[in-house]
Parts: structure tokens; C-alpha cells; sequence
């Protein structure tokens, strides 16, 4: 049969091979999802047995025909897809799966991170990857921690993206440092934002020196990063936002809150992402069992209007600087009038236009 096998490269810009993708992966209960960049797919007698797609460094939408199942057409996927990868320049990969086909990517060299039973299963093709992240988050906080001489068990958590960083998040953390003996702050580190994720890591560094018991950490590639929680930035149906957070959470909970001894984590109040609302709202379902309190708090407002990082990005696009003087630390607005700030600034202009366009 192997010889009668076509390899095909799909062009995903064609609406009829975008939709034979789209077609085959229904009757598996899956979906093309909208950040995939490229997908293969074999064909038996021009008819579609099996696809995988590829989203920088997570393998994703893989499907084999059960009738096929067992000759070695997933091992096919799996390694066009690693080889493309590769060939990309990313080595370090995740595959996004449905949990009952985990085992056919365990056999080829990933390892799991964490399944939601029955829903889906994250792996890594690191044996000890999340391991050595979380081995890193000690070494952090073991030297802020000797360095400021912080003790004690009251131990916090918050992750933000800091898109730019504003007075509502500081005084979030101002809030949980004062209620803490320390506090753990994880910027999200994936690249999808206007400010890019070592900047925001700045302005969270800037704004937040005044706080000796913070411990800030890049959350790179295990909290709420394209692999632990994709619907956070492809803003999908609510039932897959709660299973994405779901499987995020379940990191959290289970690696990296107890090894940090993390025993309550700080969320602001949501009035406008409706993904970050969900993600809340799984957050205080799941956290209290595993011994992690959620604290919602309301968040600040200027002048009746609610502080809110996508108001300052407004703000920003329309010309209007002065107006998120008001809704940022000093820290946080002399960056946006230097020089690296201007080039940022100038980037989302010629995208918002290019938006305007489409």
C-alpha cells in the first residue's frame, strides 16, 4: 500500500483544499484551527486517510482514518511535520491531541504533560521539559528570596500579559504583595501581543521595583502559552476556551503552584475579554480543591473609567498618548515616549491599518 500513498502539501490559502482539511477532520470530532500555518496531508486512491498541521512549534489537527490505523500512518504525520519543524528552526515541539490517540505520539518520542481525561493531552518532545522549567522557577526564587530576605508561607501568584503594563496591574500586585509574603508574578510569554513579551517583562520589572517580596518570572512556554491554552489568542467557542483552561490550570495546580509552594492566586475582575472571563471562572472551580484560594479583586478605575491595558493601546492607535498618561505608571509612559516605544507604536499603527483593510 505504502507505494500507492500520495504526500500532499495542502495550500491552505485554497478554499477547496482548506475545506477537504476541514471536512476529513469533522469526522473525528476536530477542527482546522484558525493559527495553523501548514498542513500535509496522505492520500490513498486521491481519497484523504490522514493530516497533520503545524502552528510554529505545535503539532496539531493530526487524523488518521481508523480503516488505516496501525500501518505506521501516523509515524508518516508525526515526522513530515518534525521534519518541517526543524527545517523552520524549532526544535523544542508540542503536540495538541485528543487524549485516546496520546499513545500514538508517546511511541515516537513525546512525552506527556498533562491530559484532561476524555478531552485532550498535551506532549513535548523534551523528556524533562517542564521539569527543568519548573527547576528554574526555583532557582529564581530561591536567590530573590535570599537576597531580600523573604520568609514565610503566605506565598501568591498572578500571570498577566502586561500588554502595556498599566496602574491596574500594579496595583493588583501592590494588593497581593501587601497581603503576602511574597508574591509570584508570570509574565505570558508568548509573542502575540502589540508590546513583545521582553518588553512587557520590562515595564512589569520597572513597575514593580518598589515591591521587595515580588518575584518576577517569564512564563514561557507552560502557562497560558500557545500550547497550555491556544484559544487565549484564537478567542474559540466557549466549551474549547474551558478545556484549553482546563489543561492549563491543570499545569499549574499540579507542577508549578507546589513547587513553589503557591497557595493563592490573585485574578482582576473581567467586564471585557469573555476567554478571560471563562478562564476565571474554571480558575475558582478547580484551584480551592488542589489547596489554592482565588482572589478576585475589582479593578481600578481613573476618573470613573476602568483601567485597562487594551484602553491604553486605544489610546495609543488613535493618536492619543496624553489620554494613557492616566492609566500607567511613570515607568510604563516614559517608555512609550522613547525611541523603542515609538518603533513599537509606529508596528501597531501599520497593522491596525492593515486591519482596517481586510
Amino acid at each position: 500500500m505504502e507505494y500507492f500513498l500520495q504526500e500532499k502539501i495542502v495550500d491552505l490559502r485554497n478554499h477547496r483544499e482548506r475545506m477537504e482539511v476541514e471536512n476529513f477532520l469533522r469526522k473525528y470530532g476536530l477542527m482546522l484551527e484558525k493559527d495553523v500555518e501548514y498542513t500535509v496531508a496522505l492520500l490513498y486512491k486521491e481519497r484523504f486517510i490522514a493530516t497533520g498541521s503545524l502552528s510554529k512549534r505545535i503539532l496539531k489537527c493530526i487524523a488518521v482514518n481508523p480503516e488505516y490505523q496501525g500501518m505506521g500512518i501516523s509515524t508518516k504525520i508525526i515526522s513530515h511535520l518534525v521534519n518541517e519543524a526543524y527545517y523552520r528552526g524549532n526544535t523544542h515541539l508540542f503536540i495538541y491531541t485528543n487524549s485516546e490517540n496520546a499513545y500514538l505520539f508517546t511511541d515516537v518520542g513525546f512525552h506527556k504533560i498533562a491530559e484532561i481525561t476524555g478531552k485532550v493531552c498535551l506532549l513535548e518532545n523534551k523528556r524533562h521539559g517542564l521539569e527543568s522549567f519548573v527547576a528554574s522557577l526555583k532557582e529564581t526564587s530561591a536567590a530573590k528570596q535570599k537576597n531580600n530576605n523573604i520568609k514565610g508561607d503566605k506565598v501568591a501568584a498572578l500571570v498577566m500579559n502586561c500588554n502595556p503594563f498599566t496602574l491596574g496591574h500594579q496595583y493588583i500586585i501592590e494588593r497581593a504583595a501587601a497581603e503576602s509574603e511574597s508574591v509570584h508574578i508570570f509574565i505570558v510569554w508568548e509573542n502575540r501581543s502589540s508590546f513583545p513579551p521582553e518588553v512587557r517583562y520590562h515595564l512589569a520589572k520597572e513597575g514593580t521595583k518598589h515591591l521587595s517580596n515580588v518575584i518576577l518570572h517569564k512564563g514561557i512556554d507552560y502557562i497560558i502559552s500557545n500550547a497550555t491554552f491556544p484559544s487565549y489568542f484564537l478567542k474559540e467557542d466557549k466549551t474549547i476556551v474551558r478545556v484549553h483552561a482546563l489543561l492549563d490550570l491543570e499545569i499549574f495546580k499540579t507542577f508549578i503552584a507546589p513547587a513553589l509552594n503557591i497557595k493563592k492566586r490573585y485574578i482582576g475582575e473581567e467586564p471585557y475579554c469573555p476567554v478571560t472571563k471563562i478562564y476565571n471562572e474554571t480558575m475558582k472551580e478547580v484551584l480551592p480543591s488542589s489547596g489554592i484560594t482565588v482572589k478576585e479583586l475589582k479593578r481600578l478605575s481613573v476618573e470613573e473609567v476602568w483601567v485597562s491595558a487594551s484602553k491604553v493601546r486605544k489610546f495609543i492607535m488613535t493618536g492619543e498618548i496624553e489620554k494613557a498618561k492616566s492609566m500607567v505608571p511613570q515607568s510604563t509612559y516614559e517608555f512609550l515616549l522613547s525611541e523603542e516605544g515609538q518603533q513599537i507604536i509606529r508596528r501597531m499603527n501599520v497593522l491596525g491599518e492593515k486591519e482596517k483593510r481586510r
